[in-house]
């Protein structure tokens, strides 16, 4: 078990992002690779994440997607995995939050291999799966999954610029 569970609030503490635009509700669990005290490109892939996003119908994207008929966007799919992703800087920087996070910023590069398979409604559990599959400086890219109870609603590979502060945090290489 990850000793990296965090509550909504704690994910704030971290992300920029606020309702309605914040995709995560929890993190379930961070698996950190190697010394958390020096990240390099090597030890950063693997890293996996898992968080949730409780879809309620309550979300103000469900009132014209669609009426009658509420799914969630697609493309707030692949937002809520491209936050999950994020979260995998944050056992390296857990002890430096306040600084880290007013320094941080991910900016999304490209998406590919994006497919969806079963459409997200209200009352859906969505579990976001993400692990690092490269990471060169600061260009990082991850395989995410999207699940509904334990099946695959959508995926994709996502590439990401994790911009952080060279003062607070050093990813081994320039």
């Amino acid at each position: 078990m990850s000793e990296y569970q965090l509550t909504v609030e704690q994910i704030q503490k971290y992300l920029p992002h606020r309702p309605p635009f914040l995709m995560l509700d929890r993190v379930l669990e961070i698996e950190p690779k190697g010394d958390l005290k020096c990240l390099t490109p090597a030890t950063a892939v693997g890293i996996r994440v898992v968080a949730e996003k409780l879809v309620t119908i309550n979300e103000p994207y469900f009132l014209g997607h669609f009426p009658g008929k509420p799914i969630m966007p697609g493309v707030l799919v692949v937002e809520a995995m491209a936050q999950a992703a994020s979260m995998t800087l944050y056992p390296y920087v857990s002890d430096q939050l306040t600084r880290f996070a007013d320094d941080f910023h991910v900016l999304l590069l490209g998406t590919d291999g994006v497919r969806f398979r079963k459409a997200v409604v209200p009352g859906d559990v969505l579990r976001l799966e993400t692990v690092v599959t490269r990471c060169r400086a600061k260009i990082w890219v991850f395989q995410c999954e999207a699940l509904v109870d334990g099946q695959k609603v959508a995926e994709a590979e996502i590439m990401a610029n994790m911009v952080v502060s060279d003062e607070i945090f050093s990813m081994g290489v320039s």
